[in-house]
């Protein structure tokens, strides 16, 4: 499973530019079943059945998009200027290189230097409009040669494992996800299940909102990253989750209050299992879930998280035990719902 999050990770998949993480998701899906579908949208739903039919229809769902840039115009000397795709944090990008458009160009975010700052300046967090991207060409015509308005950039950084157990790459928010719904659609079933790698997740869970309508779950389990802010400047009240507590699962975030019993099942298996977890010490974020929860009549959802540092950055932080946790927990829970 660690390879194919490598795998996953070095595609280039920003908000609605999927194409190469949905292509691979295919690809590896059709080995294992014949039900692999796409929609408008660009979702991608696998189907596959296992050892018998639950009398409820069971969803587990991923997205499969990463934040990053997108060109907005560019210089009469060749500079690029962009706006951030999703949440992304202004303060760490200056100086990082992202991979622009199908082609793939190399750019590199910059800003004046900072000896050019006065005093009240350097106390502010630059916005865009003060960043540029830097493609190396000299004129706005050799920069229209190599990039066109509407291009994406994903952030361009490698892969490394280390400490206790660790993996640091860009986008493991969610292709953490997706490698773990990968390796359930290659194991053996207890049950019937429909698996969703969804788009646009971190623009506004636009693909969930559609494949939630399309595939209408009875019951839906949403497999995500989320924050860990477990860091010695944080207080401890304020620390969200831990990248060492385990699986996190969550009873609410800015966007969903999760089925209670669901929620107590997940947490009674885990207890059963030995599968170590924590919850989130403070209401926020959103997931797919929100989309899932609240379409047609409701959907009865429940979600696992892995902490993850650094979220929505170059530099994500994974343990990587964690991730073959949520996996172990997402088959006991397709089992336990077998019975249901």
């Amino acid at each position: 499973m660690i390879n194919t999050l490598k795998t996953l990770c070095l595609l280039s998949g920003v908000s609605g530019n999927e194409d190469e993480v949905r292509d691979y998701i295919i690809e590896q899906s059709n080995k294992y079943t014949d039900e692999v579908s796409t929609d408008v949208m660009g979702n991608v739903t696998v189907f596959k059945k296992g050892a018998r039919r639950s009398a409820k229809k069971l969803l587990i769902c991923a997205h499969m998009d990463e934040v990053g840039v997108i060109v907005t115009g560019i210089t009469d000397d060749g500079y690029l200027k962009f706006a951030m795709v999703g949440a992304v944090d202004k303060r760490v990008v200056i100086g990082k290189t992202v991979l622009l458009g199908k082609e793939r160009v190399i750019g590199l975010i910059g800003c004046k230097a900072i000896h050019l700052f006065g005093l009240k300046e350097r106390e502010k967090v630059l916005d865009t409009d003060d960043m540029y991207i830097d493609i190396g060409a000299a004129s706005k015509q050799e920069a229209q040669e190599l990039v066109s308005l509407g291009d994406a950039g994903t952030f361009d950084d490698e892969i490394t494992e280390f400490g206790d157990g660790f993996i640091k790459a860009k986008a493991i928010d969610d292709r953490l996800g997706c490698a773990v719904l990968l390796e359930l659609i290659k194991s053996d079933l207890p049950v019937d299940c429909t698996f969703v790698f969804t788009v646009q997740e971190e623009v506004g869970l636009r693909g969930a909102i559609t494949a939630a309508f399309r595939t209408a779950p009875d019951i839906a389990l949403i497999i995500e990253g989320t924050t860990a802010a477990d860091l010695p400047s944080v207080a401890e009240s304020k620390k969200v989750c831990k990248i060492r507590g385990g699986v996190v699962i969550p009873f609410m975030d800015g966007a969903t209050i999760y089925d209670k019993q669901l929620r107590n099942t997940v947490v009674a298996i885990a207890d059963n299992n030995g599968i170590q977890h924590q919850t989130k010490n403070i209401v926020a974020g959103g997931t797919d879930a929100a989309a899932y929860q609240r379409s047609r009549a409701g959907v009865r959802t429940v979600g696992i998280a892995a902490p993850v540092r650094n979220l929505h950055s170059q530099s994500c932080v994974l343990k990587i035990s964690v991730m073959e946790d949520m996996f172990r927990l997402a088959g006991l829970f397709l089992k336990e719902m077998a019975e249901v």
